[in-house]
């Protein structure tokens, strides 16, 4: 975002209602990044907005999301992208928050921790269901595709603050363990043809666009050579999927790479030293734990006429059996590539690496010859006239781009800027004693 052309309004969309870092807080909407980077970060289109200020964020996001469907030009299509904030964790004195409203819902979870997250997850629960009920309302809902899903694994056991679960899948996010890179959602559409059922085709982010676009009626033949393929058809259909492999990642500084080929899997190095690279069971997951039922009642069910939940959820649940003894130790990714076979053992519990020889082989063969496409990385330092203090403390975009693409600053430093923004008397970062 250094510059306001890398902004939403400029990347295809007709408004945007958010931040543009990749976390804030849920009630007063800064957010730090790198010590001494602290800032106001809340936009309506171009335009700072100072009245969302303690609105919790999913709240407000919910109500923007019901506006643009409420004024919506029916005769036209309406292509909504809510990037909600829950269940992310928000700045790091004050990570997990949550209304009371929705903590009363998750009494029943002891673990503090586990009942921040849980009231942060009804409130995203509550605000699917006020979108799908506007869409119904303004009966844009039989003709609506209705995507729901997660954009990598859950920060579990404290990592990044937070407490969400992967379990029995091993890591967390920012890991190339399946809990860090298998994403879990859902579609909703009355125009499924197959409906009522569990997808395990195998999907990359990258799909989402020609399978929304041929979804939508275009042509998928008319991208210009798009990363991804159209899965309308396996996901609608339940159809085979034309994906047969994806790259996890490969990353040359931090030593790690991961490729996933049919149902195998091979991975390289690790993160965080491999301080992460366990399986985090939540810390309350006892019988007595178990939600009310009503909790699972809604309104909405009558809208979406869903039929009533089968009493075994064995189909959505992922069961690896008992773990090995050695499956912590197993694997070595630092020293030697491992193998895993993901179908049979999602939970990569055994290295197969040592019988598959041949296979690693040849994973390792592909690796390579991604790696030979890679583009160099434009990673820089981070740019010190970048700091929102230089900005009355305002997260923004800090150069221009002329029609050549030439990058200039927009202000020289903190003097050039009015000095109406230089008064923080109302805006200050709260210290930690008064947290």
């Amino acid at each position: 975002m250094f510059t306001k052309e890398y902004t939403p309004l400029y990347r295809g969309f007709d408004t945007h209602y958010g931040y543009l870092l990749g976390h804030q807080d849920y009630y007063d909407h800064t957010a730090e990044s790198a010590a001494g980077y602290w800032g106001y970060d809340m936009r309506r289109n171009l335009t700072v907005d100072r009245s969302a200020t303690n609105h919790y964020a999913t709240d407000l996001f919910t109500d923007e999301a019901v506006s643009v469907i409420n004024r919506h030009d029916k005769n036209k299509p309406l292509f909504l992208y809510l990037a909600h904030l829950a269940t992310h964790s928000a700045n790091s004195y004050s990570p997990l928050q949550a209304p009371q409203k929705y903590l009363d819902k998750v009494k029943h979870i002891k673990h503090e921790k586990r009942r921040q997250f849980g009231g942060m997850a009804v409130g995203l629960d509550e605000s699917v269901g006020v979108i799908v009920k506007a869409l119904h309302d303004n009966n844009m809902l039989d003709n609506s595709i209705i995507v729901f899903s997660t954009d990598n694994g859950g920060p579990a056991s404290g990592f990044d603050l937070n407490y969400a679960n992967n379990f029995p899948l091993r890591g967390v996010k920012d890991t190339l363990w399946e809990g860090g890179v298998r994403g879990v959602g859902f579609i909703w559409s009355r125009l499924l043809k197959n409906m009522h059922r569990v997808s395990n085709q195998m999907m990359h982010i990258t799909d989402w666009l020609p399978t929304l676009y041929e979804a939508a009626g275009g042509d998928v033949k008319k991208l210009i050579k798009p990363d991804g393929v159209s899965l309308w058809s396996a996901l609608s259909e339940d159809a085979p999927s034309p994906r047969t492999e994806m790259l996890h990642n490969i990353d040359d500084v931090r030593h790690i790479a991961a490729l996933r080929s049919g149902d195998w899997k091979l991975r390289l190095g690790h993160t965080y030293g491999g301080n992460w690279d366990s399986w985090y069971a939540p810390p309350q997951v006892d019988d007595d734990s178990a939600a009310p039922l009503h909790l699972f009642r809604s309104p909405l069910s009558k809208i979406l006429a869903q039929p009533t939940p089968p009493p075994n959820w064995s189909d959505v649940v992922i069961s690896c059996g008992p773990k090995p003894a050695n499956a912590s130790s197993n694997c070595q990714p630092t020293r030697t590539a491992c193998l895993f076979n993901i179908r049979d053992d999602p939970c990569e519990f055994n290295n197969v690496a040592a019988s598959h020889p041949d296979k690693v082989q040849e994973l390792m063969g592909w690796l390579a010859a991604y790696n030979a496409t890679q583009v160099k990385p434009a990673n820089k330092p981070i740019d010190p006239k970048s700091n929102p203090k230089y900005y009355g403390y305002v997260w923004t975009w800090w150069k221009t781009l002329d029609e050549d693409g030439k990058e200039s600053y927009i202000q020289e430093g903190f003097n050039s800027i009015p000095a109406s923004s230089k008064n923080m008397n109302k805006f200050q970062k709260p210290k930690t004693s008064d947290l």
